[in-house]
């Protein structure tokens, strides 16, 4: 009889797995809340128009069509039965013989409502489409808007100073230089200001001193004021107090600062970590568990090279996964489990155009090479041939006339908003 393997969550870890196995004398289901995956590495070109969300989201079935043996499901997971083998979601029960949870990360607000609340996270293709719409509107409102409104409609304020927050306040900055005034002519766009906060001394803080220094210097140079050794300490959704007792009037905080585990309900605590993270041997086996697996963000492994964990990277999701690809035929085989190696490639980000850190195992560049470099490498990631070709296109038209046209506000329909209640009430009536 076939094995049944259930997947939680289709990021890199859950998608490159599925992809491996498909053909294996397994059966597998793939579980996702929803129906696409989404290239996270992009979402902040997404919520500054540089992208449209298609680019870089992908149809799962459209990934395993004529696949026999996966199938895909659009569920939320609500808890997951370690006892009886049981997966429960808001669309029915799965059943697995193993089960394997790639549930990624999602922000972490370390505890405080009101960021939870009105800040403006980027961990979803939703969220930097409203992210998007937010930004637009701003500028829409600030055409009309009394004169003590503009300084909360004008300033943007990025919290987290790692590569996304740097990569969003980078493009941010482009779009106010080349793009804004030609959009709002009768706007005096030299009162917007896009703030970079980071709590640490660098921004960058996991790469080289060089890149360190760089991306601050190439943030600097294009008009972004970088807050370091600065702590956020509340916000309300139109001020912003850090710790420090200063204040920054703004009606957009977004939230790059934090991320935790997306751990389902069900784990065993004693499994659960630091950073909400699920611990697991060598071979991605969940601690106390015979056949349980976490791959990808959501994983903590302990190894000689890397005592506190690896890092939260596509590049590691993506090798995990191949490794517990092949330790499926182990266990078919009854074969022993290989363990995990990863040997880290480097890190990247980009702060512009012509403007880029990279970080090698052995040595550091910056500027138009790094810049080059990083454009190549994510476009080779990118899951099909028609979103790379749609997103050089776009990449193409922006360098050579530093604009897009992608700037479309795009709100949810009453129907849209009907149809969500609708599916929350379902839930709810069901419990």
């Amino acid at each position: 009889m076939r094995k049944k393997v259930v997947i939680l969550g289709a990021g890199f870890a859950g998608l490159q797995l599925a992809r491996r196995i498909k053909n294996k004398n397994l059966d597998t289901v793939l579980i996702d809340q929803y129906n696409f995956h989404q290239f996270q590495p992009l979402l902040y070109q997404v919520a500054t128009g540089r992208l449209e969300p298609s680019s870089v989201s992908f149809p799962l079935r459209k990934v395993f069509q004529g696949e026999p043996n996966l199938h895909v499901r659009v569920a939320k997971v609500e808890k997951v039965n370690t006892i009886d083998n049981v997966v429960h979601t808001d669309s029915g029960d799965f059943n697995y013989d193993y089960l394997v949870i790639a549930t990624g990360c999602t922000s972490n607000y370390f505890g405080n409502k009101n960021f939870e609340q009105f800040a403006y996270p980027m961990k979803s293709t939703n969220e930097a489409l409203a992210l998007r719409n937010k930004i637009l509107l701003n500028f829409e409102d600030a055409l009309s808007a009394p004169t003590e409104k503009l300084e909360e409609l004008m300033n943007i304020v990025v919290v987290g100073g790692g590569p996304t927050g740097v990569e969003l306040a980078g493009s941010l900055a482009e779009l106010k230089k080349n793009i804004l005034p030609k959009d709002y002519p009768d706007t005096d766009f030299s009162a917007l200001k896009i703030y970079l906060i980071e709590g640490l001394q660098h921004t960058l803080q996991n790469m080289s001193e060089g890149s360190q220094r760089m991306s601050q210097q190439y943030l600097e140079q294009m008009g972004v004021n970088i807050l370091l050794n600065s702590v956020v300490d509340d916000y309300n959704g139109s001020t912003l107090r850090l710790k420090d007792g200063r204040e920054i009037r703004t009606s957009i905080m977004i939230w790059t600062a934090g991320i935790m585990g997306n751990v389902p309900a069900g784990i065993p605590k004693e499994a659960i970590t630091r950073g909400n993270r699920i611990v697991v041997d060598t071979s991605n086996r969940i601690k106390g568990l015979e056949n349980v697996f976490a791959i990808g963000d959501i994983s903590y492994m302990e190894t000689e090279q890397f005592p506190k964990g690896h890092p939260q990277l596509a590049n590691v999701a993506n090798n995990q996964a191949k490794t517990l690809a092949s330790n499926f035929d182990n266990l078919l085989n009854n074969k022993p489990l290989a363990s995990f190696k990863y040997k880290n490639p480097g890190t990247m980000a980009t702060v512009g155009k012509h403007k880029a850190v990279v970080d090698l195992p052995f040595f550091s560049f910056q500027g138009r090479l790094a810049w080059l470099t990083w454009m190549f490498l994510h476009l080779m990631l990118i899951l099909s041939v028609k979103n790379k070709l749609l997103i050089f296109i776009n990449w193409a038209i922006s360098y050579f006339t530093n604009d897009t046209t992608l700037r479309l506000i795009l709100s949810p329909t009453k129907k849209e908003i009907e149809l969500t209640e609708r599916k929350m009430d379902s839930i709810v009536n069901k419990y």
